[in-house]
């Protein structure tokens, strides 16, 4: 059995205000490529397919267009799991006639634990994401009152149909012990209280995991997240994006990697230097940046200015601070102007940039509210 495993696709999501379906499709059809080049016999999408529970509807169509595409026009068997981010019941929606195409779609406790998925020489265990309540209800176990002690149940429930015949793959969401998150994951955990302990999963052949943007997350040999097709925050920056090729009859697991269209990079640059034509090559420009300036005075309207030579600004941060040993705020200095006028003047000040319309209109609007409130 030779199978791709991606994860956290998290359609739909948004980087600081940037749409990244573009980039989404882009990473796609580098990941059917990379299907269709390895000649995989299956794919696993282990969770967090939508980025939220109400997902808009071109989000909608685009997981539709994503999963006719693998199921339907290259008739590839998908098993995919709910994440955290999804709706059980919205994407689940349809899920007991899928299998007629062998899209194989698992959103409940119940279904992982029933009967496993077997194509070729592999069982697959399609575990969604899930809550301890979840666990006491299916084992009407009052003692399983977190997630290491349900998770031994379910290990436990699932060994008890292995097949001896047969390789053994768990696909699930959740946080592993030794795993680290970076920002754009959701924090599940309090305290690490539920992070499942490896050892726990040493009887499956394979573990397929979702929840962490990072394929560095765990460092086992047989557990492996695959991390999400496309960066969504700064703090994977430096982070390769790609899927695991995962051969269960020669034990193999290989990494392919997926270029992005436009890279996340963070720039640490002085204002002259970034306004040079050729500090960034051409293709760079259109990235995503998030830039910290090493300059500590006062730049008007900094934002702007760089945003016309590079379009996917983040964020502008001071690498050393600002100095305003000689610069009084404007929202200090004009104490006698309008309220709206101040406000939006404190918020330049603070943040390099002007409000948007919207802001404005918010801003305007909450003013109103409370003048005539009085």
């Amino acid at each position: 059995m030779r199978f791709l495993h991606t994860a956290d696709w998290h359609i739909g999501k948004r980087l600081n205000g940037f749409d990244l379906l573009e980039e989404q499709e882009h990473a796609f059809r580098q990941i059917r490529q990379i299907a269709q080049a390895e000649k995989v016999d299956a794919v696993v999408l282990a969770g967090d397919v939508y980025d939220r529970a109400l997902a808009n509807e071109e989000s909608v169509a685009t997981v539709d267009h994503m999963i006719q595409t693998l199921n339907l026009t290259d008739h590839l068997p998908l098993l995919v799991i709910s994440g955290n981010h999804d709706s059980p019941v919205r994407l689940g929606t349809g899920a007991p006639w899928f299998s007629a195409t062998q899209y194989y779609l698992h959103t409940q406790l119940a279904q992982a634990l029933d009967e496993p998925v077997v194509l070729g020489d592999t069982q697959f265990f399609l575990l969604p994401f899930w809550q301890p309540f979840a666990a006491r209800e299916y084992f009407q176990d009052d003692s399983l009152a977190d997630v290491p002690k349900g998770m031994a149940a379910i290990v436990q429930a699932m060994q008890a149909q292995f097949a001896p015949d047969k390789k053994h793959v768990l696909v699930a969401h959740f946080f592993a012990a030794g795993s680290s998150q970076t920002d754009s994951e959701t924090t599940s955990t309090v305290g690490g209280l539920d992070a499942v302990p490896v050892d726990l999963l040493t009887p499956f052949d394979y573990v397929a995991l979702g929840h962490l943007h990072s394929h560095h997350a765990l460092n086992e040999e047989r557990i492996k997240y695959s991390g999400s097709p496309v960066k969504f925050s700064t703090s994977e920056a430096s982070d390769e994006k790609g899927v695991w090729i995962v051969d269960t009859t020669a034990a193999t697991v290989t990494w392919r990697a997926i270029t992005p269209l436009h890279d996340l990079q963070v720039v640490t640059a002085s204002f002259a230097d970034l306004t040079q034509p050729d500090f960034l090559p051409v293709s760079a420009q259109n990235d995503f940046l998030a830039i910290q300036l090493t300059d500590t005075q006062v730049i008007p309207n900094v934002m702007q200015i760089l945003r016309q030579q590079y379009p996917h600004i983040l964020s502008i941060s001071r690498a050393h601070g600002r100095d305003r040993a000689d610069d009084t705020p404007t929202w200090q200095s004009q104490r006698k102007l309008d309220p709206l006028t101040l406000a939006t003047d404190f918020y330049t000040d603070m943040k390099d940039d002007a409000p948007t319309k919207r802001q404005q209109q918010w801003l305007a609007q909450t003013w109103q509210e409370m003048e005539d409130a009085q």
